[in-house]
């Protein structure tokens, strides 16, 4: 049983295109080792170690402290304070994240979760220390502002797509990010002040991301190198062969080989042309079809 629960994660995490399922892992699997340790340390008597631990994983609002932790800017979003927490976030990473990885792939949903945790937690860090009103210790918790990243990229990337809610009906996705946002600009007055700034900071981004994205700039290139290089560590790569050409790209692997020509990556850049001029939604179906399918092979 163990055996095949190893292979199944490790094949979760060496499909092509499967990052969405990467973070949620991830993240549910922090929550329960979290919690295990929780449990353990408290029968033992020992609450302080399992406190001292998630401590080192969040990011607290005291420069100096940030300073001797900078990992926690990233790590405070794989860390959640309940159940409840955790569903939400998955459930909205699931939803949105799944219309990025469709449209853009695994890629470009990495870069926004990570770009969204750094500046929902710099809008954080910010906020608690410029405005006076902000006087208490505070830490910062969740994925809210990754997942924040991430519905208002799907909801800039293609604004008019449209979800069917349970008692509402079909919904656009920028009504629902809108929705959203101006709940949290509401929500920085009240108790949660620090996470509703992060999901500001977050929010922010997302529109940024893609808005340049769709002008030729992928801001966050650089986070998927590093998560491909980190990931090289734990799962073993399958032996392919890149060979790169002056007329073409070759992919070869033992069971064949793909090719995208000149011809094919121009196609591509008028398809990403088209959407920077004039959205995704003008786009026809084969148009999205042949993104789609490029956008499994990168």
């Amino acid at each position: 049983m163990i055996n095949s629960i190893k292979e199944e994660f490790q094949n979760a995490f060496s499909r092509p295109n499967n990052a969405m399922v990467q973070l949620i892992i991830i993240n549910v699997a922090v929550f329960l080792v979290i919690g295990i340790i929780k449990v353990f340390t408290t029968l033992a008597g020992s609450q302080e170690v399992a406190s001292y631990i998630t401590e080192y994983l969040l990011l607290s609002d005291e420069p100096s402290i940030f300073i001797t932790r900078p990992w926690t800017l990233i790590t405070y979003a794989f860390n959640h304070s309940g159940l409840w927490h955790l569903f939400m976030n998955m459930l909205f990473l699931y939803w949105f994240g799944k219309l990025i990885t469709e449209y853009l792939g695994s890629q470009k949903l990495v870069n926004l979760y990570i770009l969204g945790s750094i500046t929902g937690g710099l809008a954080f860090l910010l906020m608690f220390n410029l405005l006076p009103v902000f006087d208490k210790a505070a830490y910062l918790i969740g994925a809210s502002g990754a997942v924040y990243a991430i519905v208002v990229g799907a909801a800039t990337l293609s604004p008019n797509y449209t979800f069917y809610l349970l008692l509402v009906g079909p919904v656009k996705i920028k009504y629902i990010a809108a929705f959203f946002v101006v709940l949290s600009f509401l929500g920085t007055a009240e108790g949660n002040a620090g996470g509703n700034f992060a999901h500001l900071g977050g929010a922010l981004i997302g529109f940024v991301y893609i808005n340049q994205l769709q002008k030729g700039n992928d801001i966050g290139a650089w986070i998927y190198s590093i998560y491909s290089f980190i990931k090289s560590f734990f799962v073993r790569q399958s032996k392919i062969k890149v060979t790169h050409k002056k007329e073409a790209r070759q992919y070869q692997s033992n069971t064949g080989s793909k090719k995208r020509t000149r011809t094919e990556q121009e196609e591509i850049d008028a398809i990403l042309d088209k959407i920077s001029a004039s959205g995704y939604e003008s786009l026809s179906k084969a148009e999205k079809q042949k993104l789609f399918e490029a956008s499994k092979k990168n």
